[in-house]
């Protein structure tokens, strides 16, 4: 399982995200501030520190937090890849703050002034494991030693690493983030319908990095209907047309290459143009990415 076509193609607020993750670490990191970062009771209630809930929300506390942050920051791309980068941007917002909020009522509550919270979007990141289990389908199963593993099992793995981390002062804020992203799948307040203005979106998508060697993001996620027309008729000699009695695609079959970050509809035409043979469909879908 992966998270669809590498790199950050169709993602670009995910992409914004993670170069400010991994700058803001760098700069406390080269600055010696590790120790600095994160947040307490006495920094929020008594000294107003409230310029650390918002570095709190970007820069991870030690370097094997970023290792493995940053890897769950990309795989998850592939939710701005289902839904759009204007909504995503919403689940981010409200994951963070939804989040911090939490957090900071439980400093509130416990009044400890030796507890002290890990650094991180920690947030976003445990928010994004309830649309994982509840979405993201199980591709490939298999055991080791006996014990059941699944494709999903290395990132519930890394989440549980980032997880255990610094211990106490990253087992709270991990658990905030899972009741962030509890409260936004139900849809209160139909919060799953909002979305963010396009130009805000857009300004994400004009940044880029010529280091990262990303293709520009596609126009449209309507894929096979944007396939050129030498590349169509490709796809055609190396698959033909099905004839009109050919069996609609299965449900899981559509739901596994969703999973990878491609439209459910041009999903659909590709395995009814495979005869709904899974690798071929992928194949077709993948020849259709912008190079």
């Amino acid at each position: 399982m992966n998270g669809g076509p590498s790199g950050f193609n169709n993602a670009p607020v995910t992409r914004a995200f993670v170069i400010a993750c991994a700058l803001f670490t760098v700069f406390f990191g080269i600055q010696g501030r590790f120790n600095k970062l994160g947040l307490s009771y006495q920094d929020i209630f008594q000294n107003f520190r409230l310029w650390r809930l918002i570095v709190s929300g970007f820069a991870f506390s030690s370097a094997p937090e970023l290792m493995f942050g940053l890897y769950l920051l990309y795989y998850f791309r592939v939710f701005e890849r289902q839904i759009g980068s204007n909504k995503y941007s919403v689940f981010i917002l409200f994951s963070i703050t939804v989040s911090f909020l939490f957090e900071v009522l439980t400093l509130a509550l416990l009044k400890d002034p030796a507890m002290k919270l890990t650094s991180g979007p920690y947030g976003l990141i445990f928010a994004s494991f309830i649309p994982f289990y509840f979405d993201i389908p199980v591709s490939t199963r298999f055991r080791v030693f006996g014990v059941h593993f699944s494709d999903k099992s290395f990132i519930y793995l890394a989440g549980l690493q980032l997880l255990i981390s610094s211990l106490n002062r990253s087992l709270l804020p991990g658990m905030c983030g899972i009741l962030a992203g509890s409260l936004y799948r139900p849809n209160f307040f139909r919060i799953r319908k909002a979305k963010f203005p396009e130009f805000i979106t857009s300004f994400f998508s004009r940044l880029s990095l010529p280091s990262m060697g990303n293709p520009p993001a596609a126009p449209s996620r309507n894929v096979l209907g944007s396939i050129p027309s030498h590349a169509g008729r490709q796809a055609e000699s190396n698959y033909p047309l099905p004839v009109p009695s050919t069996i609609e695609p299965p449900e899981d079959s559509i739901a596994m290459l969703v999973s990878m970050g491609f439209d459910r509809n041009s999903a659909r035409q590709a395995l009814v143009q495979a005869r709904n043979d899974i690798n071929a469909a992928t194949n077709i879908l993948l020849e259709a990415q912008p190079h």
